[in-house]
């Protein structure tokens, strides 16, 4: 039989994956010859025999391709047979200007585990175990091809065992590339608070002893620090509380096995497959009562964040604690995450007592991911570790911009041919060390995918620290196209993007802070929406936020805002009990303010509702952290309660005005009625929906459009989600909801690609 060859390319995440011994083993078993290799574009072959062998490996090559691949396109030219004699895996060949696309850090997998539970295996309880199906990816990727020598691994020289693995095409560990053991590869070492070594014969039972002990330990993982203590101990939660300066804000807790997941919580199966993934993220599951988890490791929520380990370290250490143990971020609050030994010693030695640190360096930060599972679809909460960098795959194809994000949970976003790599989590723009981490992972991620950014977009909030960043870029290059984008046009673009929607929807965007552009404070906004333009067709009433940002820190400051501008002063004469808790001359301040207009910014901002409720009904006038009030206000609700309160809307030319007047003289009355909290909880939440469904019905009348977008960080309020997209169900429209980028403002870059990119078509810019 005549012999043919075919010459392949494939794109997609094929290295780092077992791809090449993949294409071995299936050329091998079809007695082909020719030859495999990576380059910077994904991964070349080129495959020589009969055609009915040639049909086998083709069918093979798409159906068989190993666990964590993604091939993404698949081209095939026909040459005349060279004759070859053998299959052969060649070296790496670096493409100028070409990218691939590159693997998140993947869970360690269950061959990995039984290694390192197994006495006899020679990588019995190694913390650094990994193969070509699990391991670190992303944190260790300096540049492309993926090869060792473009990675962290580098500086350690693999034994003759480890190098044998790496070399044998038909072995798992074969170009797994931070492949290594204990004679080879990177190693734990334990210090004290002040740097010192501490003597130990066995570095993880020593540290399992010191959580035992209710020590504080900082841990290097993944993409960083991880601060570690006993989970079911109160004196250890309450002082890592106090050192790291996170009095209420909730903390995660990461368990040994899916057994003690059911032991602490109530897991649904899609909520046991998601924390079993590869991702192995962060996952919120309703908690289960009388466990001993400690009440402050998430005081006055329903929800707990419970995780499984996802590396070999994690493993043999939670194995030695047998207790659950928090596993919160290593900073200070809004601080990044730090990922090099002598930073953490420096940040973090007021916080733990011990630190276990390792000689495996981290080239890119890279917090937890967390997610939930709602409305049976799983919903990114942070975007990081286990999906970042993988692209969110666009309808068209994008030119090459740079997004800048917003303020809060930012993110950034790259786009280049039908891809958007929207970065992993960065955190609050509030500080330099923020700043300077978004600076560094921009330029990592131009790198690594080979973009030059020709079009800027960023928030049109003009303090942002994201803004003056790309404000910066302007003045450095006037020929690149700069587009300031409305904050909540990109909530809801980037939520019908990513699920592959290019028509005009209604857009229901509620959070607690955007830019409008009428320069007020927007937060309670229905749009007419498609990726060129909005129209804003609704919203909440505007209400004065008496001292502008401690209003958003002082929730009884935007109750009083609510009261006083609803239902004049005499309101406040009632007896409502959380007038109590503020000083007179506060009080006397505030009215001032809200009189005189002096520093009273208006907002239309659902949020800042949510939050003088829940300060109105005496659940929290204070928060430690954001959305605090609003969330101990869902945490609540009274599920059965089938109420709601009185509101109006006004049509002014077009513009539908949701006022509030009445809803709170129904809730002053509940309350001076002695109604419980609950109640008027859930009462509250079922109005909000109720508003939601007529606006989106006036929507529909006027624009004759049935599909709705929901997004924007009041979309975390699983009760109110819930309710609303089974409300609008009900009333015939298709609701869309996020699944891959964050509802909150970690999706926010996504949008504000999408949007510039239209803007530059029509600005005539070229690919």
């Amino acid at each position: 039989m005549e012999n043919r060859l075919l010459r392949i390319y494939i794109k997609g995440v094929v290295q780092g994956v077992g791809f090449r011994p993949f294409v071995y083993q299936i050329a091998v078993k079809n007695k082909l010859a020719g030859w495999v290799r990576n380059t910077s574009s994904g991964v070349e072959i080129v495959v020589e025999g009969p055609q009915q062998a040639l049909d086998c490996f083709i069918n093979d090559l798409s159906k068989k391709a190993p666990p964590l691949s993604n091939i993404e396109k698949l081209s095939i030219i026909d040459y005349d047979p060279y004759g070859y004699v053998e299959f052969k895996i060649r070296p790496s060949e670096a493409q100028e200007h070409e990218y691939q696309l590159i693997s998140p850090d993947i869970a360690t997998c269950g061959l990995c585990q039984e290694e390192i539970f197994s006495p006899a295996n020679r990588r019995y309880r190694y913390p650094f175990t990994n193969c070509t199906n699990c391991g670190p990816r992303f944190t260790i990727i300096e540049d492309i091809p993926y090869d060792r020598p473009t990675t962290t691994m580098r500086s350690f020289h693999m034994c003759p065992q480890c190098q044998n693995e790496y070399n044998d095409p038909m072995d798992r560990r074969f170009h797994a590339q931070p492949n290594a053991c204990a004679l080879c590869g990177p190693s734990l070492q334990l210090m004290d608070a002040s740097g010192e070594n501490v003597q130990c014969d066995d570095v993880l039972s020593t540290t399992a002893g010191l959580l035992r002990e209710g020590n504080i330990v900082a841990i290097k993982g993944l993409g960083g620090f991880l601060l570690a203590c006993d989970a079911t101990s109160n004196e250890a939660v309450g002082i890592l509380r106090e050192r790291k300066r996170r009095p209420y804000k909730p903390l995660a807790i990461m368990v040994s096995s899916m057994n003690n997941v059911q032991k602490y919580c109530i897991v649904s199966d899609k909520e046991e497959k998601l924390l079993a993934s590869n991702q192995c993220p962060i996952v919120l599951t309703k908690k289960k009562t009388n466990t001993d988890i400690s009440p402050i490791v998430a005081p006055n929520l329903k929800y707990l964040g419970i995780m499984l380990p996802y590396t070999p370290l994690h493993h043999v250490l939670l194995n030695e604690v047998a207790f659950p143990l928090v596993m919160t971020s290593g900073n200070l609050s809004e601080e990044p995450i730090a990922k090099d030994n002598d930073e953490a010693l420096r940040r973090l030695n007021r916080i733990a007592d011990y630190f276990l640190v390792h000689n495996r360096d981290i080239y890119s930060r890279y917090d937890d991911s967390v997610a939930m599972v709602e409305l049976d679809k799983v919903q990114i909460v942070r975007r990081a570790r286990g999906f970042a960098p993988y692209p969110i795959h666009l309808p068209f194809q994008c030119k090459q911009i740079l997004a800048c994000g917003p303020e809060l949970k930012n993110t950034f976003c790259l786009t280049k041919d039908n891809y958007a790599f929207v970065s992993q989590h960065i955190g609050d723009m509030e500080n330099l060390e923020t700043l300077e981490h978004f600076e560094s992972t921009i330029e990592l991620y131009k790198k690594l995918f080979r973009i030059n950014p020709e079009i800027v977009a960023y928030d049109m909030h003009p303090d942002y620290l994201a803004t003056k960043y790309a404000l910066t870029l302007k003045e450095k290059n006037n020929a690149m196209l700069f587009v300031p984008v409305q904050h909540h046009h990109a909530h809801i673009v980037s939520c019908i993007v990513e699920n592959g929607i290019q028509e005009t929807v209604i857009g229901v965007s509620l959070d607690g802070t955007g830019y409008g552009s009428d320069g007020r404070i927007w937060g309670g906004e229905f749009l007419i929406t498609d990726y060129k333009d909005f129209k804003r067709f609704g919203h909440f009433e505007y209400i004065p936020m008496p001292g502008g940002a401690a209003a958003i820190k002082r929730p009884y400051r935007m109750t009083i805002g609510y009261l006083v501008t609803l239902l004049g002063e005499e309101a406040l004469s009632d007896n409502l009990r959380f007038l109590d808790t503020i000083d007179d001359q506060e009080l006397t301040l505030i009215e001032r303010q809200l009189v005189q207009g002096i520093n009273s910014p208006l907002t239309s901002s659902c949020g800042r509702l949510f939050d003088a409720v829940a300060a109105l009904i005496g659940i929290r006038g204070v928060v430690e952290y954001e959305a605090q009030a609003a969330i101990e206000l869902e945490m609540i609700a009274a599920e059965e309660e089938e109420g709601g309160y009185s509101f109006s809307i006004d049509d002014r030319d077009g513009m539908y005005i949701i006022k509030l007047k009445q809803l709170f003289r129904d809730i002053l009355e509940d309350v001076q009625n002695g109604i419980p909290r609950s109640i008027i909880s859930a009462r509250f939440h079922s109005t909000i929906v109720e508003m939601i469904v007529k606006m989106c019905m006036l929507g529909k009348r006027d624009e004759h459009i049935n599909r709705v977008a929901l997004s924007g960080g009041v979309f975390q309020n699983r009760y109110l989600l819930r309710k609303t997209v089974m409300a609008l169900q009900q009333t015939g429209f298709e609701v869309i909801t996020h699944s891959k980028v964050p509802t909150n403002d970690g999706g926010i870059s996504l949008g504000q690609a999408v949007i510039a990119n239209i803007v530059a078509e029509g600005e005539g810019i070229g690919r």
